[in-house]
């Protein structure tokens, strides 16, 4: 199994990344963690060989006091120059502190720039245009417009490459026909494997497939005696191999476990050295 993956087939990142999202707050919104700890996680995070981080510019504490992309400027910049940074737009913040997503094009460029702005950067190495909310994707809601407005953002030079996330095959075909997609990020762990279609269209076509919520979100319980088996085989943890599993389903899988703890960093990035056998992969299903 590659440890490597090269995006739009020109920009070469590990498989194991890290996700941002824990680094303002434990709950999405919730109370703010404390942001030097989050500094220090993202600094260990690349002594330890990570070059690829998930963020968002929406990644915040409940009370906006801390953001992941503040926290990624402030520990990492200047950046090194294999680091790379996707984030995601589409998501609008409402009055309550909530997020909807816009399908309005207009809207996109600011959510852009806020980016670019935030991280410090001239031009962002990925970015996802992100459809709908947790639940299933809205099919048959077509993206054309949204990503139409970002392929002409690339063609700015503000963005290198582009990608979808939360989407279905249907809206990967629309548009692949408009722009190169270099990465699909959608629900996909595990427990969770009901997204088969784009994953196999992203590994037909050489798309990064870097699901979000690796190991459950706190939606769903990995602890079950399958993982938990091969577990105690390899003297590892089951989220190790929940990882693991991630990285074997496909060449095209990418990991990006987020987490706000440096604990939980060493144990998340020591999954990338697990190989699993046959025996394993049949017994995980």
């Amino acid at each position: 199994m590659s440890n490597d993956f090269r995006l739009g087939g020109d920009l070469p990142i590990g498989r194991l990344g890290f996700g941002a999202m824990r680094l303002p707050t434990n709950r999405f919104h919730g109370p703010p963690r404390d942001p030097e700890t989050g500094r220090a996680v993202l600094r260990r995070a690349v002594a330890l060989g990570v070059n690829h981080i998930d963020t968002a510019a929406f990644y915040a504490s409940g009370d906006e006091t801390v953001r992941a992309n503040d926290l990624i400027r402030q520990a990492l910049r200047p950046y090194p120059d294999d680091l790379v940074i996707a984030t995601k737009v589409g998501p609008l913040r409402t009055p309550d502190g909530g997020l909807e997503a816009t399908t309005d094009p207009g809207a996109l460029r600011a959510l852009v720039e806020e980016n670019l702005e935030s991280l410090g950067v001239d031009r962002l190495d990925l970015v996802y245009l992100r459809i709908g909310g947790i639940e299933p994707p809205p099919r048959g809601e077509s993206v054309a417009a949204r990503f139409e407005a970002l392929a002409a953002l690339r063609e700015e030079g503000l963005i290198r490459h582009l990608g979808l996330s939360h989407v279905d095959a249907g809206h990967l075909a629309e548009a692949r026909a408009i722009a190169p997609v270099t990465a699909v990020q959608n629900h996909f762990h595990t427990d969770k494997r009901d997204d088969a279609e784009v994953l196999a269209r992203c590994e037909e076509a050489g798309i990064a497939y870097v699901p979000y919520f690796p190991l459950g979100g706190g939606l769903s319980d990995l602890d079950g005696d399958r993982i938990a088996k091969v577990a105690d085989r390899h003297g590892a943890t089951v989220p190790q191999i929940a990882l693991a599993w991630l990285l074997a389903s496909s060449p095209v899988t990418l990991a990006i476990p987020g987490t706000g703890s440096p604990a939980h960093l060493e144990e998340n990035t020591a999954a990338g050295s697990i190989v699993l056998t046959d025996e394993d992969l049949t017994d995980l299903g």
